[in-house]
């Protein structure tokens, strides 16, 4: 256990994870430790690009590569692993309008890099919900959304992709609280962790009873959600008239 924890202490040093991100990471278990000395050390491809990224952002790529399921739900936009190059520029140079467009094309960079993992011989299981305001909000002009629409509609074709589009229609439900992700992972002895993005930082959650409130509030966004193929319809519907 002192050879991992060593080991652990020795990678955090050459990250840009930030004081805060090395504590939180620190205080977890042995073996979350252990899974996430794994996921940065081999899963970093980003290094390249860190100098435009948020400080948080390199500990979700790292769990994230080694996720085998990613479950989310998404408000305001279309999730990133789903985004085509172009919706995925406005979206980035809109939340970064004062900063050099090679800065915007690094984060675009690592984005279109991420969706690789659904491609791979170890293909990343994602299942995403996306609330209808997700899919009718325009980043970019027409076009960008109309392809963005009909490219959600052939990913959602994938056998590891599920898609589903939770409509204006059904009132409330229990995804008032925002937007999260929910990363699993093979290992039976590693847990679950529950990623919540806010403005300047990100909260990982890995308590048994927090993360169980997340997925329960995600099994129900899928219940009430229409299905998969509902679902394209619904986007099939959107295409017609943009």
């Amino acid at each position: 256990m002192a050879d991992r924890n060593d080991d652990f202490n020795e990678l955090l040093e050459g990250t840009s994870l930030g004081s805060r991100g090395a504590r939180e990471l620190r205080a977890r278990t042995p073996a979350y430790r252990a899974r996430a000395v794994q996921a940065i050390a081999s899963a970093g491809w980003w290094d390249n690009y860190s100098d435009g990224l948020p400080n948080w952002f390199p500990t979700y790529f790292g769990l994230e590569n080694v996720a085998s399921l990613v479950r989310s739900y998404e408000v305001q936009l279309v999730h990133g692993l789903l985004q085509t190059e172009a919706y995925a520029h406005a979206v980035i140079r809109g939340g970064m309008k004062r900063v050099p467009e090679a800065d915007v094309e690094r984060q675009l960079t690592v984005r279109l890099e991420r969706q690789k993992r659904l491609f791979s011989e170890n293909a990343l299981e994602l299942h995403v919900v996306l609330d209808e305001v997700a899919v009718r909000r325009p980043y970019g002009d027409r076009g960008v959304m109309r392809d963005q629409l009909q490219h959600l509609i052939e990913m959602s074709e994938l056998p590891n992709v599920r898609l589903q589009i939770m409509p204006f229609s059904f009132g409330g439900h229990s995804g008032e609280s925002g937007a999260f992700t929910i990363l699993s992972f093979p290992e039976s002895d590693v847990s679950d962790v529950v990623y919540v993005e806010q403005l300047a930082s990100a909260l990982y959650v890995n308590r048994p009873g927090d993360v169980r409130q997340y997925e329960r509030a995600m099994k129900e966004l899928q219940q009430h959600s229409p299905g998969p193929a509902e679902s394209r319809d619904l986007l099939r519907g959107l295409v017609q008239l943009s």
